[in-house]
């Protein structure tokens, strides 16, 4: 049977198919306890979240499903240098994006007065909660960490770009790597190396990894029809994960515009670029990735830059000026059917099971 093997047994799982874990506001409740109550795994992103938004909404999805699910943090969550360098990077990106601003009418947002990193104080709610499934991005944990977290029953998931990725993953402990390939929509989680040279493909780094590593390993991007899910499985995936056709479901936290977009022939054309969050991320390609798509000198560093874009995001969406908005898409969105999570969830389980059988 394709779906009973390592992956569905580690997680008590009755389906290898993982939910993308959305960070900033487009995770819900009620999707991630959808996911999992079908048979899969729903995922939730809490990087942007206090330690007691991660509490509460632990508590919120445990009051819609007794199944597991996977809660996602960042273990690097900003890229600062120093004070006087963003400074001088505020001035550049103020130039570069004021005439958008102008456009729209609307002020350039000061500086945040400081940043502060979350990570330490998010993981010891993770301690706290013992969930039965913790995945992380953007770097690697501490031996002794995913030691401790094995000790509270929770299985281990790290996000991988590349090969050498996976193999420092495995190194450290991790139960599961994720294979995050190039199509995936949203931010590329590479720690490694830059991630413009960490874009391999998710078929090819699915084979890469498998070669060279000995733990179950998770397909990620370009996946969101039961084809996908043969195909992935086929060169040697264990499970996969699937973030745009569930952000594209009612009930994701997207905005209702973005997933029109997601489902309309704007989603043909995707750019990756830091103009959104300072991070690179794959998205829909507008007006706006277009004319700054090569001004990364005039990007601030993340999460500034989201700071800064939120101002211009929130203006252009009043104004419906949608070409200046930056909306996250994989590549796989001209295929979306489904916008109902749990009809996406059986139509994925019925086209594997028929193909794999």
């Amino acid at each position: 049977m394709w779906n009973k093997n390592r992956i569905t047994e580690l997680l008590g799982i009755e389906y290898p198919i993982l939910q993308g874990p959305f960070g900033g506001g487009l995770s819900t409740a009620e999707l991630t306890a959808t996911v999992s109550n079908l048979g899969g795994l729903g995922g939730f992103g809490a990087y942007t979240l206090s330690p007691q938004e991660i509490y509460d909404i632990h508590k919120a999805i445990q009051s819609k499903t007794d199944k597991p699910y996977n809660l996602n943090l960042w273990v690097n969550d900003h890229d600062i240098i120093s004070a006087e360098h963003t400074k001088a990077q505020y001035q550049k990106a103020a130039e570069t994006f004021r005439p958008y601003f102008d456009l729209l009418q609307t002020d350039i947002p000061a500086p945040p007065l400081s940043f502060e990193s979350k990570f330490q104080n998010q993981l010891n709610v993770i301690f706290d909660i013992k969930p039965k499934v913790f995945s992380f991005m953007f770097g690697l944990l501490d031996e002794n960490i995913i030691e401790n977290l094995h000790r509270n029953g929770t299985v281990v998931l790290g996000n991988a770009t590349t090969l050498d990725e996976a193999v420092a993953l495995e190194r450290t402990g991790v139960d599961i790597i994720v294979a995050s390939g190039f199509e995936s929509g949203g931010h590329r989680p590479s720690f490694l190396d830059q991630a413009e040279l960490s874009t391999t493909g998710t078929f090819a780094l699915i084979q890469l990894i498998k070669d060279r590593v000995k733990i179950p390993v998770v397909a990620a991007g370009g996946i969101a029809s039961g084809r996908g899910i043969a195909g992935a499985f086929k060169l040697g995936a264990d499970a996969v994960q699937i973030g745009t056709a569930f952000l594209a479901t009612e009930e994701s936290g997207a905005l209702p515009i973005h997933k029109e977009f997601l489902f309309s022939d704007a989603a043909k054309s995707t750019t990756l670029s830091r103009a959104y969050t300072g991070r690179l991320g794959r998205g829909i390609t507008t007006k706006i990735t277009r004319d700054v798509l090569a001004g990364t000198d005039q990007i601030l560093p993340f999460p500034l830059q989201t700071h800064f874009m939120g101002a211009l995001r929130k203006a252009a969406l009043e104004q419906h000026k949608n070409e200046l908005v930056f909306f996250w898409c994989g590549q796989i969105a001209p295929l979306l059917k489904h916008k109902k999570a749990s009809a996406l969830m059986r139509s994925l389980i019925e086209e594997a099971s028929e193909l794999l059988r």
